[in-house]
């Protein structure tokens, strides 16, 4: 099933996508539900044409949880060496944006940079997740951008900044609850031109590895999400251009940069 979080009229709900085709297509409805997806829901049966409501973020985290250096060739990409233990960081809610929203170009950078990722967000509050459980805490997956201001990065030895700036985390357009996300494709574009070409398979630590390392450490609630890190070929954002991140089996996420103002 695909989850969105939409608003119409001035209300926001979820629903479930049902067709096939893009967001600007036309194809696309939403069977609102009633309640959230965090527990036993029910269909409404009242359906809505997609392309007629505001996209949200497909969730609000209380937290974002990224992971640097997950695909090897990207850390050789930008000099380093996998790391021996996970690299994490949090990326703070007011950084996140849906698919539409616009990217704000940061007034005190000079090299903002895409990174495409697969996001995972929790469907369960858990804590100390074993392995063998981490499915049973997932409510789905859905597409990333972990925006970066890379002069910032490479200047300030805290990330914060960085990587947490307002706009700075695009997700959507949905999240997808029915996709094993062990083998997809990832790419990014810009201006329609390939950047970003990868495969989940090539991430240095697992999914599951990732949950259980950071589930040792703090307790995960309903609607966190976690990013699982970037392939490589990460690359300049400009004001003026169009970023869109797609993964194989979820959708594309599509962001615009401006300037901020």
């Amino acid at each position: 099933m695909r989850i969105a979080r939409f608003s119409i009229d001035g209300n926001v709900a979820f629903g479930a996508v049902e067709g096939q085709g893009t967001v600007e297509s036309g194809d696309l409805v939403l069977d609102i539900i009633k309640g959230i997806p965090y527990a036993d829901f029910d269909l409404s049966g009242t359906k809505v044409p997609l392309n007629k409501v505001r996209l949200l973020p497909p969730v609000l985290p209380n937290k974002v949880v990224a992971i640097g250096r997950n695909y090897a060739e990207h850390a050789a990409e930008l000099g380093h060496e996998v790391p021996e233990a996970p690299i994490t960081f949090f990326k703070p809610t007011t950084s996140v944006i849906g698919s539409g929203d616009a990217i704000e170009y940061p007034s005190f950078s000079e090299e903002l940079h895409h990174e495409a990722e697969l996001a995972v967000v929790i469907g369960r509050m858990c804590r100390e997740v074993p392995r063998e459980r981490v499915r049973d805490v997932i409510l789905g997956y859905t597409c990333a951008n972990d925006v970066t201001a890379r002069d910032v990065q490479k200047r300030e030895k805290q990330w914060a900044r960085a990587k947490g700036f307002d706009t700075s985390c695009p997700l959507g357009p949905w999240v997808e609850t029915d996709v094993d996300p062990h083998d997809l494709t990832i790419q990014a574009t810009v201006n329609g031109e390939q950047r970003q070409l990868g495969r989940t398979s090539d991430m240095v630590r697992s999914i599951e590895d990732l949950v259980v390392h950071i589930t040792e450490a703090m307790t995960l609630l309903p609607g966190d999400v976690i990013l699982t890190g970037t392939p490589a070929g990460v690359g300049p954002l400009h004001v003026g251009d169009e970023v869109a991140v797609t993964i194989e089996g979820i959708g594309t996420l599509t962001n615009k940069v401006i300037k901020r103002g």
